[in-house]
């Protein structure tokens, strides 16, 4: 870890300036601004720091603001709690507040804003050690009364304290930041968070944490194997199915599905893009790729373990798990068809597919390179078999010939090509529409102006037959 004289270097120089400007006034108002959770714990890691927050004692809330607004424009958004927002800035000001339970779910808390609480008084409300440590930015002293420092270098993740158990959302923090800076969780963190019941979470702060693991987690095992170690599985039956669940030795030599689903999500990870909403679509593709194999493995007359039609039982519990989870009906409806599909890479290699049949896949998945990212994390899932996937560069070079790659193949022929030839909107346009484009998907045409002409011979034909 660096040294605490030097931690300040981590801070990036335009945000490390506004900080020290904001602790200057402060000082000078007579309060203290001290760097607080992830800002202060990313440093130590030697991460760069997306979001700074600052508890300053020493000052009340509108004191706070009255300083803050002189220099910057402030957003107001969570005044109960004492809560100030720089507009531009990834930057939150807080003033010291300790949290009580006074009622069920997340919302369920009273909030008493103190100035005045002392800094070990203040961290005792934050989740786990790593987060609860602090740093003068002027002085560069950190403050360290949980014990953060030395568990963040031993690489583990404990609870700050018995009022853990109050937010049942830091159990899934938990399985993202274990997953993020491959943190082991502490015994007795294992076993507080097996006594807390997942409900009264909203789904969206549910999904968001899942989120986090996808785009943010270097070893997403962990944080998995951290759901399963607190038992956490259980509010996720369709991934704790995978548990135990046997493959065959001879083309899964590494265990059951789910460590296969492990090796898988690690793979995933290392190949992440540019691009968040894809790597929450392949993220998910890939974890809930195998949720039909509990639903359909047996064992065959040979004794050999088989899983038929495992991709396509696999629908319904990927719908289930993802429904539960958000309210995006987009996600479901683009993951599901990866889930049914993911062995298509390596079905069409083998049977060298036609245009036309990869032209149709394309249609059923909407991107081929998300199916690919999905058929190589499970082909990487297999250790200590080879992670070599030429069937996906063959299927991706064909996809990008026929320029599927990454877009579903459109009709070229519409309704309103229809309407120009005098038709009248009715029952009797969709049957000719989607003849023109099975056409379409066969290779019959690849421009507007075949596409045209194949409908006129369609009218044509048509009006022959009456």
């Amino acid at each position: 870890m660096p040294l605490m004289t030097d931690l300040r270097e981590q801070f990036p120089s335009q945000e490390l300036f506004l900080v020290r400007d904001i602790a200057e006034d402060v000082a000078e108002a007579g309060g203290q601004v001290i760097c607080v959770g992830g800002c202060v714990r990313d440093a130590l890691l030697q991460i760069a720091a997306e979001e700074f927050d600052l508890e300053v004692s020493g000052m009340d809330p509108e004191e706070l603001r009255a300083l803050l607004a002189r220099k910057h424009s402030v957003d107001e958004y969570g005044k109960s709690f004492g809560v100030l927002k720089l507009k531009g800035q990834p930057i939150e000001v807080s003033v010291p507040r300790s949290e009580t339970k006074s009622s069920t779910g997340h919302r369920g808390f009273s909030v008493d804003v103190d100035p005045h609480l002392p800094f070990p008084k203040a961290a005792a409300r934050r989740d786990f050690t790593v987060n609860a440590i602090g740093l003068d930015p002027l002085t560069g002293e950190l403050l360290d009364p949980h014990g953060g420092i030395k568990d963040l270098d031993a690489r583990i993740l404990r609870h700050v304290g018995p009022a853990f158990v109050e937010d049942p959302l830091r159990v899934l923090r938990g399985m993202q930041f274990a997953a993020r800076f491959d943190l082991s969780p502490a015994q007795e963190t294992i076993e507080l968070c097996r006594t807390i019941d997942l409900e009264g979470l909203a789904p969206e702060r549910i999904f968001d944490e899942w989120k986090k693991l996808f785009l943010k987690g270097k070893s997403i095992s962990r944080g998995l194997n951290f759901l399963r170690e607190t038992t956490w599985l259980r509010f996720f039956p369709e991934l704790e199915a995978l548990v135990d669940c046997p493959q065959d030795p001879e083309w899964h030599p590494e265990g059951d599905v789910w460590v296969h689903t492990l090796h898988c999500m690690d793979a995933f990870a290392e190949k992440r893009i540019n691009d968040e909403w894809e790597n929450l679509v392949v993220g998910f593709g890939v974890l809930c790729h195998d949720l039909g194999k509990p639903l359909t493995t047996v064992t065959d007359e040979n004794s050999r373990i088989r899983s038929p039609k495992h991709e396509s039982k696999g629908e319904a519990p990927t719908r289930s798990f993802l429904e539960r989870m958000t309210n995006q009906k987009d996600l479901p409806e683009q993951v599901v068809p990866l889930v049914r599909r993911h062995l298509a890479p390596r079905t069409f290699y083998m049977d060298q597919a036609s245009d036309s049949a990869i032209r149709r896949l394309a249609r059923q998945v909407v991107r081929i390179d998300r199916l690919v990212r999905v058929a190589e994390a499970d082909m990487a899932g297999r250790p200590p078999k080879s992670a070599d996937f030429p069937e996906g560069k063959w299927l991706l070079n064909r996809a990008e010939k026929l320029r599927v790659k990454d877009a579903a193949p459109q009709a070229l022929v519409l309704g309103r090509h229809l309407i120009e030839r005098g038709m009248h909107p009715g029952a009797g346009f969709s049957p000719i529409l989607e003849e023109c484009f099975e056409a379409q998907l066969d290779g019959a045409f690849t421009d507007l102006d075949g596409g045209l002409a194949h409908l006129d011979l369609i009218l044509k034909r048509t009006s022959d037959n009456v």
